[in-house]
C-alpha cells in the first residue's frame, strides 16, 4: 500500500510540474517582448529588428506623442505591432527623473487618464481594446491602490507589472491578469543575460514577460546588438517558442483556463 502511495504522489507531484496550457501549433514555450514609453530607439532600432525576424512586440505608450511619432506608431500598428496604454502623463512617485508625481493622484484620476489615453489610442491604431502597463510598475497613487478599481473599471483587461530574472510564469491557474510580472531589464543587459532567461523560460514550459525601455539609445538601456541577439535566437527556435503580443497571449490564456 505504501508503494501505491508512494507511486500516487509521485505521479501526482509530476503532471502538477507539467505546462497546464497547451500552446498553439505545439510550440513549449512563450516570449512576450514589451516596450515602455514609446522611445524614438524603439522606432529607430527595435521595430525594424521585429520586422526583419517577422516578429511582433507590444509597445506602451503614454500620451507625449506628436505630429511626427503618431504616424510611425500607426503603421507599426498596421504590421501587427501592439499598442498598448501606458497613462498619458506617467505620473510615479517623485524623483528626479518622474516630472508628473503619483502622490498628487487618486484612483479616480488616474482612471480617468487611463480612459482617455484608451481612446488617444483608438484613434491611432483604431481598436477598441487596449492593455496597460502601470507607469514604474506601481499599482497605487496617492498611497491607494488602484488595480481593483482598475479591473471594476472594464477599461483594462490585462496588466502589466515588473519583476525579475527569476521571473518565469508556468501556474496560469494563479496568474492574475491584471497583475502580469514582468523581467525588468536593467542597464546594458547583456545578450547572454537575455538568452538565458528565455532559455529557461523554455526549459520550464512557461511564459516569459521581457520589459524593455531604451534599445541602442534613450534611456534604461538594451544595446541594439544584444536586442538584436536575442531577436535572432527566438526566430531561429520559432519552431518551439510562440512569440506573440500581450494581449494575443493573454486572450489565449484567458480561453484555455476558463475551459477548464
Amino acid at each position: 500500500m505504501k508503494k501505491l502511495i508512494i507511486i500516487f504522489l509521485t505521479f501526482t507531484g509530476f503532471a502538477q510540474a507539467q505546462p497546464q496550457i497547451k500552446w498553439p501549433d505545439h510550440k513549449k514555450a512563450v516570449i512576450i517582448l514589451t516596450y515602455d514609453d514609446g522611445l524614438y530607439s524603439q522606432l529607430n532600432i527595435a521595430i525594424p529588428q521585429l520586422d526583419s525576424a517577422h516578429l511582433k512586440g507590444t509597445f506602451f505608450l503614454p500620451g507625449d506623442l506628436n505630429y511626427e511619432t503618431i504616424p510611425r506608431w500607426r503603421s507599426a500598428s498596421r504590421r501587427g505591432h501592439e499598442l498598448g496604454n501606458h497613462s498619458i502623463y506617467h505620473p510615479c512617485t517623485s524623483t528626479n527623473d518622474n516630472p508628473v508625481a503619483s502622490e498628487h493622484y487618486t484612483p479616480g484620476m488616474i482612471l480617468e487618464e487611463i480612459g482617455v489615453m484608451n481612446n488617444f489610442l483608438f484613434a491611432i491604431d483604431s481598436k477598441s481594446s487596449h492593455t496597460y502597463a502601470y507607469p514604474c510598475t506601481e499599482t497605487s497613487v496617492g498611497g491607494k491602490n488602484y488595480v481593483d478599481s482598475l479591473r471594476r473599471s472594464g477599461l483594462i483587461k490585462y496588466a502589466r507589472i515588473g519583476g525579475d530574472e527569476n521571473t518565469i510564469i508556468t501556474d496560469f491557474r494563479k496568474l492574475d491578469p491584471m497583475l502580469v510580472p514582468s523581467y525588468g531589464l536593467e542597464d546594458n543587459t547583456t545578450a547572454d543575460q537575455l538568452i538565458t532567461y528565455v532559455k529557461t523560460v523554455q526549459k520550464k514550459g512557461g511564459m516569459g514577460v521581457l520589459m524593455f525601455h531604451g534599445i541602442g539609445g534613450d534611456y534604461i538601456t538594451t544595446p541594439a546588438l544584444s536586442h538584436k541577439k536575442l531577436i535572432n535566437y527566438l526566430a531561429k527556435n520559432k519552431k518551439d517558442i510562440w512569440v506573440a503580443t500581450f494581449q494575443q497571449v493573454m486572450e489565449y490564456i484567458s480561453k484555455a483556463v476558463n475551459k477548464k
